[in-house]
This record gives C-alpha cells, structure tokens and sequence, in this order.
C-alpha cells in the first residue's frame, strides 16, 4: 500500500515548519507547500497541487498572523485568512479529502472569568480575529469532514514569535515591561504539530472516524506574558543565553492598534476526549525551545 500523504499548507509558518520536522509514522508522507507552489490566493494553483500529490489529508497551517498590520490590511487578511481557507477546504471536498484547520483565541474577546469552551459566544476583537472567524465559517461549510484547532501564543525557534522577541530585546536591555494582565496558553509549534499528527494519524488509519467541529488545542497550563517572559529567561540563564529583569506592566501602560483579549485561556477537554489529545505543558516546551535556540544563536535572527 502506498505512503498516506498529509498536505500542509503554509510552508513558512510556524506549524507548517514543524510539521516537516516531525518523525512520522510508517505509511505516512507529510508534504508542504507554500508560495509559489501552491498560492492559496490563486483556486487554480490549489487544484493543480491537488491533482499531483492527491494528498489523504489536509492541513491548513496558512494565515495571515499580523494582528496590528490588519486593521489597515483587512482585504489581505480576510483574503488568506478566510476566503483561501474556504477554498482549500472547498477543493478538499471535491477530492474526498478531510482537512484540519488551524484558528485563534483571537475569536475571543477575553471578557470570560473562565478558560473558553468551544461553544462560547465569539466576540473578536479586530480584523485579524474576524477574518480568522470566517475562516472557520467558511471551512466549516465548505467541507463537511472539517477539524477546526483554535490555538494561542504560539512560539518555535523560527519565524516571530515571543520568545524570539524577549531574547533578542532582552540582550541588549536590562530590565523589560512585560504585560501582565493577559493571561493564555503559551504553546509550542512542535507540540501543535504533533497533536496534528496524532488526529490525522487516527482519522487515516481508520482507527478514529473525522468528528467534525471545533476544538482547543493548547499546551497545558496558563501564564500572564509577564511570566511567559520571567521563565524565559530563567531558561535562558539556566543555557547561558540572554538575561533582563522583567517589570510586570498593565496593558495601559503598553498600548497596540489592536487590543488583546485579557482571556486567552483556552478549555481543552472536548479534543482530549474525541481524540486523546493533551498537549505537554508550556514551561517544559518552553525550555526546550529556549535551550535549542540559545544553542544555535538564532534567537538573533
């Protein structure tokens, strides 16, 4: 029997580079693609990659992640972020294929006392959390054996992310102002990946059916940034890497375009119970990644 492929859509994110690195099982093949191979903004470029690869499974790790820059870039984040989406997932049904889309805690607006369940109200905030809320609209009803992950903070050793920032700022100060009354899920690309490769492993050996829906998928416990950024660099001491005092600030005090949700915490029972799945918890992932990228220096990149 041939190899089962999994497309990842979104080659240079986060998700999707990690996707790559995983060690899969026997009789799987994961596959990414990203500009110009398969442009998402382009129906024909996703049929063409669908008629080569015949991908089993999608994965779509592709969006437009720049919360700020998308309230003066709505039409390219509603672009990528929605209407792409809908299309991908849309090209996955006429094929056969389930797909696995990746969302936000940006759909939230963070006034819940409690960690949100699937079926809270949403309420975003911005463009980037409404164009990510259409998304899964538009996957939803595009494809009927659709797995919607909303995720949170998520960080790796490449592209931008928190850690990155906090090591690269933080060596060339002593003491930063970190926010302290956002409080999420720090979690790991690599865990995320793996948890994606967990449900899809399931749903292509048969041994688990697509349950259609939404799920939460972060790492388990929660942090405010302030202390995302206070183990950080206990970590990155700890490797001989970086070192700054952090100085717990209220969001006033750091003002974006765009607010953040005070809530990010995420509920993640439903996707324990369908498919078994539980991340690891953020401060050990948090180390790893730390130690990996005060190891290579790139950090600073």
């Amino acid at each position: 029997m041939s190899d089962k492929i999994i497309l990842v859509a979104g080659g240079a994110g986060q998700v999707a580079r990690a996707m790559a690195d995983l060690a899969v099982p026997a009789g799987i093949r994961i596959v990414t693609r990203g500009r110009p191979q398969l442009d998402l903004l382009e129906p024909r470029s996703i049929e063409s990659v669908f008629e080569d690869l015949k991908p089993d499974l999608v994965v779509n790790a592709a969006a437009y992640t720049a919360v700020d820059q998308a309230e003066s870039e709505e039409a390219a984040a509603f672009a990528l972020n929605a209407k792409a989406a809908g299309e991908l997932a849309a090209t996955a049904a006429r094929s056969g294929v389930p797909m696995i889309h990746i969302s936000t805690d940006y759909v939230f607006d963070g006034t819940n006392a409690e960690p949100y369940m699937e079926l809270d109200p949403v309420a975003p905030l911005g463009v980037y959390g409404r164009s990510k809320l259409a998304g899964e609209e538009a996957v939803a009803a595009a494809n009927p054996d659709h797995v919607i992950l909303r995720t949170a903070w998520v960080y790796s050793p490449v592209g931008k992310n928190f850690i990155k920032t906090m090591l690269r700022v933080g060596s060339a100060r002593d003491e930063l102002g970190v926010v302290h009354d956002q409080r999420g899920n720090p979690t790991s690309a690599a865990d995320i990946a793996a948890g994606i490769l967990e449900i899809a492993t399931q749903v292509l050996s048969g041994k688990t059916p697509v349950k259609p829906g939404i799920y939460h998928m972060t790492a388990q416990g929660e942090a405010s940034w302030a202390e995302f950024a206070e183990h950080i660099f206990q970590c990155s001491a700890k490797a001989g890497g970086p070192v700054a005092d952090v100085k717990r600030i209220t969001s006033a005090e750091y003002p974006t375009p765009v607010a953040r949700p005070a809530n990010s915490r995420l509920n993640c029972t439903k996707i324990a119970e369908a498919y078994g799945v539980v991340l690891p918890h953020w401060q050990g992932s948090t180390q790893a990644c730390v130690e990996q990228l005060v190891k290579t220096g790139e950090w600073n990149s």
